[in-house]
């Protein structure tokens, strides 16, 4: 009897860390995919308020900052950060603070 709960006891060890494998490998992609997801809200809210207001509104200027805070983010999440507007990753810390301003 009592080797069939040490079996039971392993056995519930042995599927709890498959599980916490299984979320830790799913969780880096799912990461990633908030970055870039959020980072293309983002831009498109900038580039949205730079059509409405200009690009030296304080709607754009909001936003601006909040793309930066956003790569920001991914960045020390991830290293690396999504460009909206030409649909890569960069994997250098190369963005423009002023992005989207002309």
């Amino acid at each position: 009897m009592q080797n069939r709960s040490n079996i039971w006891n392993t056995a519930k060890v042995a599927m709890g860390m498959a599980a916490l494998a299984g979320v830790l490998a799913l969780s880096a992609p799912l990461h990633a995919d908030d970055c870039q997801k959020s980072t293309a809200k983002i831009d498109h809210n900038l580039h949205d308020a730079i059509a409405h207001h200009g690009p030296n509104s304080p709607e754009a200027a909001r936003w601006r900052n909040e793309l930066a805070a956003q790569r920001e983010r991914c960045w020390n999440a991830d290293h690396r950060w999504w460009d909206e507007d030409a649909h890569r990753w960069h994997t250098d810390r190369d963005w423009d603070e002023h992005d989207h301003e002309h």
